[in-house]
């Protein structure tokens, strides 16, 4: 069997539905990437399908949306991956409990919204990220959870820019109302990424420890 034949099986096989809670077949970053456009293109469909049940069913509907920033976008990447996917992945070594972690996630971007009414609730934000609680699950137990966050944080910024230069939203690097609010994003982060690494570790370690014996 040729080498893209063995791919193509692969990403056949990864596509697979009752596959979405197991580790990818590959690792590779071209392989990674394709699974992530993969996901992202299923959730762009329900999307598309989501938007004309909404507009029936509310009248006048309108997706909101929130104050965003350059600073915000980047680091909603590694806040949102560390605490909803990395750190329950790591600490419990439970795939389940890590797919609980990615609902909670996707959920809360229903409330991507400056009221929470049911007419004004963030419908499409979240039937679009729901597929990527898949993509981000299968990334971080197959052991990149670097990628995952990386692939967060670019895909938030490209939106990012695609928004702000049709003037959906103003383009701000950080919130000039309140810097604070960029600066415990960041350092938030920051302590969430070294929460995750410790525990990283420690599960490799538990790991060998188990191997050994």
């Amino acid at each position: 069997m040729s080498k893209s034949n063995t791919i193509y099986s692969d990403l056949k096989n990864d596509f697979n539905p009752l596959s979405w809670i197991s580790r990818y077949r590959r690792n590779s970053i071209p392989y990674l990437t394709i699974m992530v456009l993969f996901y992202h293109l299923i959730g762009f469909i329900i999307m598309i399908i989501g938007s004309v049940i909404v507009d029936f069913a509310v009248n006048n509907y309108s997706e909101p949306t929130i104050p965003l920033t350059v600073i915000s976008v980047i680091f909603a990447g590694p806040f949102e991956e560390t605490i909803f996917f990395g750190i329950p992945f790591y600490l419990t070594g439970n795939n389940f409990v890590t797919l609980a972690g990615g609902i909670v996630w996707a959920s809360l971007h229903i409330l991507n919204t400056p009221n929470v009414q049911i007419s004004s609730l963030a419908y499409l934000s979240w039937l679009f990220v729901t597929p990527s609680i898949f993509a981000s699950l299968r990334t971080w137990i197959s052991g990149k959870g670097w990628f995952a966050i990386i692939a967060h944080s670019t895909w938030n910024l490209i939106f990012f820019v695609a928004g702000c230069t049709n003037g959906e939203f103003a383009c701000h690097i950080f919130n000039q109302k309140d810097f604070l609010i960029d600066i415990a994003y960041v350092t938030t982060s920051v302590v969430f990424i070294l929460l995750t690494y410790f525990l990283f570790q420690r599960y490799e370690n538990k790991t060998i420890s188990k191997s050994i014996k």
